[in-house]
């Protein structure tokens, strides 16, 4: 998995959308603490009805917190569809400023 190198103020901006370098091009929302759930959940219902998955990364418990209620505010979003989102939790080893650290990863798809 390849990350583009992020200074700290812009990994912890409002989100910042990435691209993996995977075959299937994985979307990677990048959560903080201060984003706004409502807009996380837009771009992701927005990139969910593109792509069909999702993947959110935040670093810190105030940036899963926001990830997490903006999954439950997106599931409203895509609920007139049909569909149900799901998100399968993991880890993933990140750098930020050179600097080591353990990011969760959210992978947001259909049941």
């Amino acid at each position: 998995m390849v990350y583009r190198r992020l200074k700290y103020s812009e990994y912890f901006n409002l989100f910042f959308i990435g691209l993996n370098e995977s075959e299937e091009k994985m979307e990677i929302l990048k959560v903080s603490s201060k984003s706004n759930p409502n807009s996380v959940a837009g771009a992701l219902a927005n990139v969910f009805r593109e792509k069909g998955h999702v993947e959110i990364q935040a670093v810190g418990a105030g940036a899963i917190n926001q990830a997490i209620k903006a999954i439950a505010i997106a599931r409203g979003f895509v609920a007139p569809s049909g569909k149900n989102l799901v998100c399968i939790p993991a880890f993933s080893d990140i750098s930020i400023e050179g600097e080591e650290r353990t990011a969760i990863k959210l992978i947001v798809e259909a049941k």
